[in-house]
């Protein structure tokens, strides 16, 4: 078909040629060959527009109907907003869409963050919380932020058909994939997404008509779920998380901004923080801290955050325990400590337990009863396993 236009094209040309010029040969070839050049030049620029992943992404999440969206268990700003970002392309091609999540959203930004969506930019923020997958009632499902859906009962029946993440893992998505595990934060491939739809950022006083505008409430959840994963540029940040920034940089709303990085502390986390802190144990430059039972399982992640800035420390691993499970964040600056390596090195002598990450930040989860011995594993205590931790650090293991 293409080929057939392209000669069409070239043959009515010259049919519209003036008799003089008809008549020369050599005129002849240099005009098709410059059409000819101009067309393919053209069918180029087409078929790049049309390829790229963010209109590839709106290309699908815009014919299968209905969409669930669905963040990791426990979801952080960088989820949340990708989230939002995603149902906004969704809306843009008349395709409803719900944002679910498993788990709870405890820390104190993430609920700033919802909250002040809703009271300062009057976006109807509805993230719907599932006990299993038979809660998400569409179909298709897409996944941000997370490439494999778990953590909850019949997560492995979710086959979706779209996957966007920046982490390490196997997952696909049946019709769309874009996984890129060098960038710092999933919600740089969305403002990617909204930069390639040729959407416009809307400034914060702005009236807003068109629907393929961002609106500055999404443009402000991005960047601050771009700072959070990224430490505020400057763990895991790429050239791309910079683009970003500046791509969202109009629609930021600074006092919103700040409000939701600096939120009010509950006294709990402030005290596993001194907790970690006072009860750390140090080898070389590494620390390991054990803040015991917890409620609040986000004060884990922020005690590493907090433990990591000591003077002396370029690696560190914090665990707490909640309704029989131990809960790990470890975080390094360290070159020689890539800290997701390091977390699931340790899981992987523990059946049922789950941990990863990236080289700068990683996480895990361990059921305490399998760490002491039930199942096929001779069981470690906690000081065991700190024993391990500090080897993993140290590049024993």
């Amino acid at each position: 078909m293409l080929a057939t236009g392209v000669v069409e094209t070239v043959t009515e040309t010259i049919e519209v040629l003036p008799s003089p010029l008809g008549d020369d040969p050599a005129l002849v070839a240099g005009i098709v060959a410059s059409v000819i050049l101009l067309i393919l030049l053209a069918v180029a620029i087409f078929w790049r527009s049309y390829r790229l992943p963010g209109r590839r992404f709106a290309r699908t999440v815009g014919r299968n109907g209905d969409v669930g969206i669905l963040m990791h268990p426990n979801p952080d700003p960088d989820a949340m907003s990708c989230a939002l970002a995603a149902a906004t392309v969704a809306e843009s091609r008349d395709t409803n869409a719900s944002i679910y999540y498993p788990g709870q959203i405890r820390h104190h930004e993430n609920r700033a963050l919802e909250t002040l969506l809703e009271s300062e930019f009057e976006i109807e923020v509805s993230f719907e919380q599932i006990d299993a997958a038979d809660d998400i009632t569409e179909d298709a499902v897409v996944l941000v932020d997370h490439n494999e859906a778990r953590s909850f009962p019949n997560a492995e029946m979710i086959d979706p058909i779209a996957v966007v993440d920046h982490h390490p893992g196997d997952g696909t998505g049946q019709s769309f994939t874009d996984v890129r595990d060098e960038y710092g934060a999933c919600a740089t491939i969305f403002a990617e997404y909204i930069e390639e739809l040729d959407w416009r950022v809307a400034d914060p006083d702005e009236e807003l008509e068109d629907r393929e505008i961002l609106q500055p409430g999404i443009a402000t959840a991005l960047v601050y779920g771009i700072l959070s994963d990224t430490n505020k540029l400057t763990s895991g940040v790429t050239g791309a998380e910079f683009e970003a920034m500046r791509f969202l940089s109009p629609g930021i709303d600074e006092d919103i901004l700040d409000r939701i990085a600096n939120p009010d502390m509950d006294a709990e986390s402030l005290e596993i923080k001194a907790r970690a802190i006072t009860g750390r144990t140090v080898k070389s430059s590494f620390a390991i801290s054990d803040v015991g039972k917890v409620s609040n399982l986000d004060a884990i992640p922020q005690a590493a955050d907090e433990l990591r800035q000591l003077e002396g420390i370029s690696a560190v691993v914090v665990m707490g325990e909640r309704d029989g499970t131990i809960r790990l964040a470890g975080r390094s600056s360290d070159d020689r400590v890539h800290m997701g390596k390091v977390l699931s090195a340790v899981a992987d002598d523990i059946p049922m337990a789950e941990a990863g990450g990236h080289a700068r930040m990683g996480g895990g989860t361990i059921s305490i009863e399998h760490m002491e011995g039930l199942g096929p594993s001779d069981g470690m205590t906690r000081d065991e396993m700190k024993v391990r931790l500090f080897e993993a650090m140290g590049g024993d293991i």
